[in-house]
């Protein structure tokens, strides 16, 4: 079954068009990587996925229900939840709080204001089972702007998967990290797979044929490819596009 099923999916920016007629499937608990150069509409595509922009045309199905043209918190409820490039945290708040948060709607307390935070025992069990997976119990109240950086992109796949999303978006997780950080990023992101579908847009080919059980290559809005990171790693049309000696 497809976790998410993309029929003829487009965006036009006035006369621009920049995601060009996709068709895809992401199968139910698979790692699906989208990778591309600079510019091929990658971005404009998770947003797509996730709500923040709305298609000029075509349909998105998350597990076989309609979701293009709902907002980004609708989409969120139904199971599919994103990361962003840039670290999207509270920074004064500490790890716990942020994780807490990040719990308070699938605790069903997202307008409840006049209930003390530490109450909501549901949101409290949550945040510790996510603080533990994402491992950062030490750092439980540091607030969140005095994290070093790739602690602060493992807080923001927490807050990420807090709500028990389903379907989870990675956009670039491992950017900018050293080679030690990117490990412990592709440790976690293993962790996170278990029991979920996830899409990651990631420029490290080295992360991508690691993680992803197939691939799809996006070039000037349009998927040129998508396979096995074996199969990608062998198609000519991927080589010339994209990968080039990276393929190699």
């Amino acid at each position: 079954m497809s976790a998410l099923s993309i029929k003829g999916l487009t965006k036009s920016f006035g006369p621009a068009e920049v995601i060009c007629g996709v068709d895809l499937d992401v199968v139910e608990n698979e790692v699906h990587a989208v990778i591309g150069p600079n510019g091929a509409g990658k971005s404009t595509f998770f947003n797509l996925l996730s709500g923040a922009f709305a298609p000029t045309s075509g349909e998105i199905y998350l597990h076989g229900d309609k979701i293009n043209g709902l907002s980004p918190d609708k989409i969120q409820q139904r199971g599919l939840s994103r990361s962003f490039q840039v670290s999207n945290v509270f920074g004064n708040l500490s790890v716990f709080e942020n994780l807490r948060c990040a719990c308070f709607k699938q605790a069903h307390a997202g307008y409840v204001f006049w209930r003390p935070a530490a109450r909501v025992r549901e949101a409290n069990r949550r945040a510790e089972e996510v603080l533990e997976m994402i491992g950062l119990q030490a750092l439980r109240d540091v607030p969140a702007g005095a994290l070093p950086y790739a602690s602060q992109r493992a807080l923001e796949i927490g807050m990420t998967i807090a709500c028990d999303a389903k379907v989870v978006l990675l956009d670039e997780p491992t950017a900018g990290m050293s080679n030690t950080e990117t490990t412990q990023a592709i440790n976690l992101i293993r962790q996170v797979a278990e029991g979920r579908t996830l899409m990651i847009v990631e420029h490290d080919m080295g992360v991508v044929f690691e993680l992803a059980d197939r691939i799809s290559v996006l070039v000037y809005g349009k998927i040129i490819a998508t396979g096995t990171p074996e199969e990608i790693r062998n198609d000519p049309r991927v080589k010339e596009a994209y990968l080039g000696e990276e393929a190699a």
